[in-house]
């Protein structure tokens, strides 16, 4: 049972991290959209490509001060994209992560102890009738159920660590992507702010 809800909640948190990605790439695309050279982007483009294109076309326009047009599209498309939108904000996501990440580890143990309190069992049975021949066989009968709670463990940790291998570049890219937004933002509003001043 824990293990379908472990599995359901990665499947939540692949949904969550591919929401984000859209909203990010989606603004990002409305920012540059007034810029008079940016990137051009093939269809079917990974949305973590995409943003990285309108950081980088952001970052051209910041770096070149002759590109007034852009800096001024820049600074009007700025009250569009706010630095503090939810899913710039990363704790809520990384931290159910890396809990989701590190429950995995929990179900070989898990195993393992359905395995030993099998065994106890057995033996606490054997100390009731006091029979040797009693005991063995208890011991034999419980510890054959019992490999099935350590086949169940394992099972669970495979499937979710191989789950987890597939996932955990995109979620690392998420977390890159969100850092990298901020940065360009912060620097955007920093020199927009101090080029209006200027003026």
């Amino acid at each position: 049972g824990l293990f379908i809800l472990h599995l359901i909640y990665f499947f939540w948190l692949i949904g969550w991290a591919r929401r984000d990605e859209r909203r990010m790439a989606a603004d990002f695309e409305s920012f540059t959209r007034d810029l008079k050279h940016r990137s051009i982007l093939e269809r079917g483009l990974p949305l973590s490509d995409q943003i990285e294109a309108f950081l980088a076309d952001i970052q051209d326009v910041l770096d070149d001060p002759a590109k007034q047009a852009d800096r001024e599209a820049l600074w009007q498309r700025m009250k569009i994209l706010d630095e503090e939108r939810r899913y710039l904000q990363s704790q809520a996501f990384e931290t159910s992560y890396n809990l989701c990440r590190t429950m995995i580890e929990a179900y070989p143990m898990a195993g393992i102890l359905g395995t030993i309190l099998a065994i106890g069992a057995a033996l606490q049975d054997g100390q009731k009738t006091g029979d040797a021949a009693t005991t063995v066989s208890s011991i034999v009968l419980y510890f054959g159920n019992s490999i099935w709670s350590t086949f169940a463990g394992l099972f669970a940790a495979i499937t979710l660590m191989f789950l987890n291998g597939l996932v955990e570049t995109r979620f690392h890219r998420l977390a890159e992507n969100r850092q990298h937004v901020r940065e360009t933002i912060t620097r955007a509003k920093r020199e927009m702010s101090l080029a209006r001043g200027g003026l």
